[in-house]
């Protein structure tokens, strides 16, 4: 619910450290394969990359991220489904931001003697990050809670990706990053009634760093022939398109509060993004997923409803060995239906390289 300000409490409550709940769907801390980052050649697209790094240098968003006094004043009108529902959306994306942060940042400083070029670009990229990160947990302590985002650096287990799957994932990342800003903020702004709190006014400039971290991304990904040239890589790029869109049609149903509040669908909020990330995710990739076909959206929408019945069974208090048990069909489902998403015939990009734009 959310409540009219006057209704709102004058004292805001005390701030506290939130506690990361770990599921699935949480944000994952990755490292990768660094020597063979600084091995890579880059020529093909070393022109557009330096292009690239003198936009990220100008830094043009470095007085947009800055709280103005909207922030000031307390935010416990907002209350119930809604309150918690947007908490969780501030809490996963803090983590996603400072996730690549921290990558960025490793990437920057173990790549400074060897590969200079792509040191810098990761240092800057790792300033945006940290500067999202950070915005958004201040946006958190306004709601009574905040990450510590040092304990997760040194906590939290860090899973290895070998740096082409840190390619395909970080440019998906960035670009559906930017497809579910741009697409919040351009509603808001023909729906002002719906915008409950002043962090949607930066979506348009956080957006802007999504596509161009995504641009930098795709220029690296098109430096590596075998990342697109190959009967691999079409597997690879259709298998990551569809892990990233499960992950997403799975997090904005658990989500619908949030979506709600703002006085959006999910459900056609979810098929949007997925649709234009498709789209865009054919200018890089040698194959795409066919959004189009009757099956899809249907068979990630049936797994919404099979990830539901697996959060009931974990919230019961059986042994843990029973809720295994009772888990697997539901999870064996939910591979079904992955796998004959992952087999509906694809969209061949690189025969469409000339009319995409």
């Amino acid at each position: 619910m959310i409540a009219t300000p006057s209704q709102a409490p004058a004292e805001m409550s005390v701030t506290k450290t939130k506690a990361l709940k770990e599921n699935i769907l949480t944000p994952r801390f990755y490292t990768t394969d660094f020597e063979k980052t600084a091995n890579l050649d880059l020529s093909a697209q070393e022109t557009e990359l330096r292009a690239m790094l003198e936009e990220m240098r100008a830094d043009y968003n470095r007085h947009h991220f800055v709280r103005n006094e909207e922030f000031a004043q307390s935010w416990d009108h907002i209350t119930g489904e809604a309150r918690q529902a947007f908490i969780d959306y501030l809490e996963r994306s803090c983590v996603s931001e400072f996730s690549g942060f921290l990558l960025f940042k490793e990437l920057s400083r173990n790549l400074k003697e060897r590969s200079p070029l792509l040191a810098e670009m990761f240092s800057l990229m790792a300033r945006d990050e940290a500067r999202h990160a950070g915005f958004l947990n201040k946006a958190m302590a306004d709601f009574g809670c905040t990450m510590d985002l040092s304990y997760l650096t040194k906590h939290r287990v860090y899973t290895f990706f070998p740096i082409e799957w840190v390619l395909y994932t970080v440019y998906l990342s960035e670009k559906i990053g930017y497809w579910r800003y741009i697409i919040i903020y351009r509603h808001l702004e023909q729906h002002p009634e719906h915008q409950f709190y002043p962090l949607f006014n930066y979506f348009e400039s956080w957006c802007q760093d999504e596509n161009r971290h995504g641009d930098i991304f795709k220029a690296l990904l098109r430096s590596q022939p075998k990342l697109w040239q190959t009967w691999t890589s079409r597997l690879w790029s259709r298998f990551f398109l569809l892990t990233v869109f499960a992950t997403h049609t799975l997090t904005v149903h658990e989500r619908t509060g949030f979506y709600h509040a703002l006085g959006i669908d999910p459900t056609e909020f979810d098929h949007e993004v997925i649709r234009k990330t498709n789209e865009t995710a054919l200018r890089a990739f040698p194959s795409g997923l066919n959004t189009e076909h009757p099956e899809f959206f249907s068979r990630l929408e049936r797994c919404c409803d099979l990830n539901g019945k697996l959060s009931e069974i974990e919230a019961s208090s059986q042994p843990k060995w029973i809720k295994a048990l009772k888990k697997l069909p539901f999870q064996l489902s939910i591979f079904g239906h992955l796998l004959r998403i992952y087999f509906l015939k694809g969209i061949d990009a690189e025969a469409l390289r000339g009319t995409v734009r």
